[in-house]
């Protein structure tokens, strides 16, 4: 998510007049915040990055690592603590939520965005093999976009267990988001001997095939395990 956040959003990032850029729910330990600091610093060395928990220990564990004004942890929640970020990251943290609520938390996110501001929510596994995640804006989700790691996938469809909330109930007969997953695992299928020169080769050809196939989808970054489809192409109908 982080090194797509530096591409996708470098532009954004270089242009806000404050590059602030919140790290929402940065979890036990502060690491994520401080790798997020050190990627977008190759982006904009001015960049600041703020930690934000709702735990109180959290926030007093993560102290020792913080590097004002660089790096700084703050309690917060959805409402980003008054703050008005260029960018906020919010990494594994609506999984536990139900639809409205994850819903709700966007719209909040979103509302408290500077101008210009985007949000990138989105879930991994444990292993960081299988992740999928949304970018928002004040306007609602832009895009979604799927990550893998390439030598683990055993087919696309296992990406379904990273849907976001707004999806992971309709990926179902009839839904878009059906649809795209099932057109995707075809691709798959039909680039299998591509699966001879290696699992990212055998992933490029798959996502080439999509769109070869009259799909939307961005497939610039499909060497680093990803694709993106804008966010009306897969919406709950």
């Amino acid at each position: 998510m982080d090194n797509w956040i530096t591409s996708r959003l470098a532009a954004e990032l270089t242009a806000a007049p404050d590059p602030l850029v919140i790290d929402l729910g940065y979890g036990a330990t502060p690491v994520t915040a401080v790798e997020l600091l050190g990627r977008l610093r190759r982006v904009r060395e001015d960049v600041r990055v703020l930690g934000l928990e709702l735990d109180a220990g959290r926030v007093a564990a993560a102290q020792p690592v913080a590097a004002p004004p660089w790096l700084t942890f703050e309690r917060g929640g959805f409402e980003l603590h008054g703050h008005r970020p260029a960018i906020v990251r919010a990494a594994n943290v609506l999984r536990q939520y139900d639809e409205d609520a994850a819903a709700e938390a966007w719209h909040t996110m979103c509302a408290s965005l500077a101008p210009g501001g985007a949000v990138v929510e989105g879930t991994c596994d444990e292993i960081g093999r299988l992740a999928a995640w949304v970018l928002l804006d004040a306007d609602g989700p832009r895009t979604l976009t799927f990550a893998c790691r390439t030598e683990m996938l055993v087919r696309p469809a296992r990406l379904a267990e990273r849907l976001p909330k707004a999806l992971i109930h309709r990926n179902a007969p009839g839904e878009p988001i059906h649809a795209f997953l099932r057109a995707l695992d075809a691709a798959w299928d039909a680039t299998a001997a591509m699966s001879s020169f290696g699992p990212r080769q055998h992933w490029i050809a798959a996502c080439n095939r999509m769109a070869a196939d009259g799909w939307s989808v961005d497939v610039r970054r499909a060497r680093h395990g990803e694709i993106t489809v804008p966010w009306t192409v897969v919406a709950p109908g």
